[in-house]
């Protein structure tokens, strides 16, 4: 069994559906929000029990529970292939498809932050190695308020093998580092896309960086060379995001049907 707490987590929990659990802990001085959410929880015959907000700490191993802490199963995660498949329009068409893959992020807060930004700029996918990669906790799940119980997340041993097979599927490999040559906003991501950021601090190990088709760059006019890799990824996916809504290929605008991505010269075609 693994813990999630807090309102967003369990309330996005129940939502998206993917998740058993076994049962939902409440405080008794619990908010008019936490009642509301315990109420669902009855409804969908969860096991509820009342305790101590000083119990609710304990299980929570922080003070940031709001009240609510729920026992469910593990998230399952997806294969690499299962990220192969495009996000189709109500007609049918495959739309194209923007990948997030994260090259050794270990710090929780960042992997949140990192998830709830790809889903509100309609990633279709998430890549996170086995090794060397913060877990999907409890801490990650309560960083992105909920938004990993709705995407879709895979785990490889091998980011670099990965990378290469999402390339036989037709995705271009952009990377997003200091020392790449083309400003992440002159950079055409309309068409199927893998998106890779590196790790905090050290950006892209060297064998992810030589396998990108691209490398952008965010420009920096203070005295840092480079931003937060949460916030960097902020930047660059909600530019994916603005390009593909106004080409009309977002996942968001389903009805739309997308446009011709431009032909682009990659370093490792």
């Amino acid at each position: 069994m693994e813990v999630l707490y807090g309102v967003h987590p369990i309330e996005e929990a129940l939502k998206a559906g993917r998740r058993r659990f076994d049962q939902v802990i409440a405080a008794r001085d619990a908010s008019k929000r936490v009642e509301e959410l315990v109420a669902v929880c009855r409804e969908r015959g969860i096991r509820v029990r009342s305790e101590a907000r000083e119990q609710l700490t304990q299980l929570a191993v922080t003070e940031a529970h709001q009240g609510i802490v729920a026992f469910v199963r593990p998230q399952q995660m997806l294969a690499l292939e299962d990220l192969y498949e495009p996000i189709t329009t109500t007609g049918g068409k495959p739309l194209p498809r923007l990948v997030l893959a994260l090259d050794g992020v270990e710090d929780p807060q960042n992997l949140g932050a990192l998830l709830r930004v790809a889903d509100g700029a309609g990633v279709d996918g998430i890549l996170l190695t086995e090794r060397r990669s913060a877990p999907l906790s409890a801490v990650a799940v309560k960083a992105s308020a909920g938004a990993a119980e709705h995407l879709r997340i895979a785990r490889v041993v091998n980011l670099v093998r990965a990378l290469e097979e999402l390339k036989k599927q037709n995705l271009w490999v952009i990377g997003l580092d200091e020392r790449g040559t083309q400003d992440y906003d002159r950079f055409d991501y309309t068409g199927d896309c893998v998106l890779v950021l590196g790790r905090e601090g050290e950006g892209l190990h060297e064998l992810t960086r030589r396998s990108c088709d691209h490398l952008l760059r965010i420009p920096m006019a203070g005295g840092v060379s480079s931003l937060n890799v949460s916030a960097a990824g902020a930047v660059v996916l909600y530019e994916a995001f603005r390009q593909r809504r106004a080409a009309g290929s977002s996942a968001h605008a389903a009805s739309s049907a997308p446009s011709k991505p431009k032909k682009q010269k990659g370093l490792g075609s």
